[in-house]
């Protein structure tokens, strides 16, 4: 199916995220070539929430928002996993995102 193989190639790449930053569904998707799926990006990030060796909680949304928190267990558990790493949040937002931002590296 090829959702699958979207969603393990998504998997590939977040699982390179460095410890203490984060990317967004939109780099992610460019870096697999398909610009316009951040979308599927989030679905997903949504899907792996059993995969423990997938960072979902380094992945945010163009702006650096934690848009995806309500799919994490307890109220806060993403933005706890982030500032466990350094990472400032404040108001469900990543502070200083662009020190923070890491850039998947993009296939030719």
């Amino acid at each position: 199916m090829a959702e699958d193989n979207f969603f393990e190639r998504v998997y590939i790449i977040a699982r390179q995220i460095p410890y203490g930053k984060v990317t967004s569904y939109g780099a992610i998707a460019k870096a697999l070539g398909t610009a316009r799926s951040a979308r599927m990006v989030g679905w997903a990030m949504n899907a792996c929430h059993n995969m423990d060796d997938v960072p979902a909680h380094r992945v945010v949304n163009r702006k650096g928002l934690l848009s995806g928190k309500h799919h994490f267990d307890g109220t806060n558990l993403m933005q706890q996993l982030l500032e466990n790493e350094g990472i400032e949040v404040r108001d469900n937002q990543v502070v200083d995102f662009e020190k923070h931002f890491w850039q998947p590296e993009i296939e030719l």
